[in-house]
């Protein structure tokens, strides 16, 4: 496996995404099936895996803590805090909530790494700006974990460049995650950029665009509680105009001989050294297709090929609904 700086982590150049088996896309899978997973992306090399206090209302960090956890120095452990699931009419039903707020940051991670069986966490993440807290004042709360031993370091997610360069300025910022994709190419607007300015490393979550660059498919099978279906991009007529561009796409990857995914993923490795993919997945087969990645070269001519072809411009719908729109600080085209 490829290696890559994570802030200051050496990590295999493509990361695990932990979000999938128990969140977002329909009906969990299995404890056995997620175990499979966590372990095979382990043995195959994998030494960044990524997680967060969202994901399943903590069911993704308790998976990670009881079958990782024996393996700890193998690998880096990063999660997100900001953005849970809170018991809000007492009633015993989680909201997603988010808050930014210091004392709730601190509270987070503590349960954090109860779940995780871990005395510290590599990389932490604000999972999304608390727009009513100042960034400077969430990223003090952080900073204050990192004098305590309870993080290595700080992570921001789907900030602008404005609101990374505020943090910075606060305490040092390992890293950034944003969606990016051959479809969503906010990050290119300044953040991209900005990382590369002041030293810090791009995580790309949702690498092959929510599965979209994987091949058709059907919409009107997703899963009752599958997130795409309150996605412009997957509504059936935006998803209809967006599949015309698949054709030539996977014309590419077959050319090339590989698979539309790993197409996809090769497409971010190529884009810059301090981009680090973090596709997620339920399946161990789809696992080592991802990683396969690292062995596909793109030269100038197939990288021009695909950005003519998925862009900002022909892709139609917004990534988000209005109020997952509202919720992100991502600079917009």
């Amino acid at each position: 496996m490829q290696q890559r700086q994570l802030g200051p982590f050496t990590v295999s150049a493509i990361g695990l995404g932990c979000m999938n088996v128990c969140h977002a896309y329909g009906e969990p899978v299995s404890e056995a099936e997620a175990a499979k997973l966590l372990h095979a992306a382990l043995d195959a090399g994998v030494t960044h895996f990524d997680t967060a206090a969202l994901y399943g209302f903590g069911a993704s960090e308790t998976l990670v803590g009881k079958y990782l956890s024996k393996h700890r120095s193998r690998f880096t452990l990063a999660s997100k805090c900001g953005m849970q699931g809170v018991d809000v009419n007492g009633d015993g039903k989680l909201v997603r909530v988010i808050d930014g707020r210091p004392e709730t940051l601190r509270a987070t991670c503590e349960a954090a790494l109860k779940r995780l069986q871990t005395d510290v966490i590599d990389l932490y993440y604000l999972h999304r700006w608390d727009k009513k807290v100042p960034i400077e004042e969430s990223v003090g709360g952080l900073a204050d974990l990192v004098r305590a031993g309870k993080i290595r370091s700080i992570g921001l997610s789907e900030v602008s460049a404005s609101t990374l360069r505020k943090a910075h300025a606060e305490h040092p910022i390992a890293a950034v995650q944003t969606e990016y994709s051959l479809w969503t190419r906010n990050p290119e607007i300044a953040v991209l950029d900005t990382c590369l300015e002041l030293g810090i490393t791009f995580v790309a979550f949702s690498p092959v665009a929510r599965g979209f660059l994987c091949g058709p498919m059907d919409v009107s099978d997703l899963h009752a509680k599958d997130i795409r279906r309150t996605m412009p991009r997957f509504s059936p007529e935006n998803y209809a105009a967006n599949a015309k561009l698949l054709p030539g796409y996977l014309a590419i990857a077959q050319a090339l001989g590989c698979t539309p995914s790993q197409l996809a993923i090769a497409w971010l490795l190529h884009r810059g050294e301090h981009i680090l993919p973090i596709p997620g997945t339920r399946s161990v087969d789809h696992l080592h297709d991802d990683l396969g990645s690292v062995h596909v070269k793109l030269d100038a001519g197939v990288m021009a090929q695909l950005d003519a072809l998925i862009n900002q411009r022909t892709v139609v719908g917004s990534r988000y609904n209005a109020q997952g729109n509202s919720e992100v600080d991502t600079e917009e085209f």
